[in-house]
């Protein structure tokens, strides 16, 4: 086995360890949230990551997104991560899809090739088209709601899109998905009142990042069972 996996098999297993280098996940969005979800899944050894976001990194990233820095700011967050992967893992095949995913580019994914789907964009109809195409093809999802204008990571809670309360996103998410007769969402939100109200959302580094590794956490474990 891998050395560098030798402290993951020890927690795990060998043949868990084996079994999450055979695993696809693909993550639409690269942000806050996304970009550390997607490298935990790097280092706890997932084999395929496919990753989807059409933007490139502002310098207002930078106190919040893992792969935001100075010597990135303008550059494509797919190509970042991909070369963040490879540097973590030579061994994952990393595949990016430099684009918004909107209802009607969908068509281009097939959501049957993944073991598992994580929704980490802001968009609501990007969301509720990722969880419907992820239904479709049988795939577990897991879906990120708002990390914005929050400030306490231990608000954080993993439940069914159901039983959510406190998070704007997340009454939106489950009115929009009860009306199309989607039941059973995986997420991750928070139950801290907003801090603040501002049109653009404020935040800080150890919110979505938390949100992230839960996230990852969940996909993990799932995996393992």
């Amino acid at each position: 086995m891998n050395e560098q996996f030798s402290r993951t098999a020890q927690l795990i297993g060998e043949e868990n360890v084996k079994n999450l280098f055979s695993k696809h996940v693909i993550v639409f969005g690269c942000g806050g949230v996304g970009g550390f979800v997607v490298e935990a899944l790097a280092r706890s050894g997932i084999g395929k990551i496919s990753l989807v976001d059409n933007d490139s990194v502002n310098i207002s990233n930078i106190n919040r997104q893992i792969i935001a820095l100075h010597s990135t700011v303008g550059k494509q967050k797919v190509d970042i991560l991909k070369n963040r992967i490879l540097d973590i893992n030579p061994n994952c095949q990393v595949f990016t899809f430099n684009t918004f995913f909107l209802p009607e580019n969908s068509h281009s994914f097939d959501f049957s090739q993944y073991d598992y789907v994580v929704d980490a964009v802001d968009t609501v109809t990007a969301k509720i088209e990722i969880i419907k195409k992820s239904k479709d093809a049988n795939v577990p999802i897991i879906s990120s709601m708002g990390t914005g204008n929050k400030l306490n990571p231990l608000a954080f809670k993993v439940a069914d899109i159901s039983k959510t309360n406190v998070c704007p996103l997340a009454r939106v998410m489950r009115n929009e998905l009860k009306k199309r007769g989607i039941s059973k969402v995986k997420c991750v939100y928070s139950e801290e009142l907003p801090v603040i109200k501002t049109q653009t959302p404020a935040s800080i580094a150890f919110v979505p990042s938390v949100a992230g590794l839960l996230i990852a956490s969940e996909v993990i474990k799932d995996l393992m069972k």
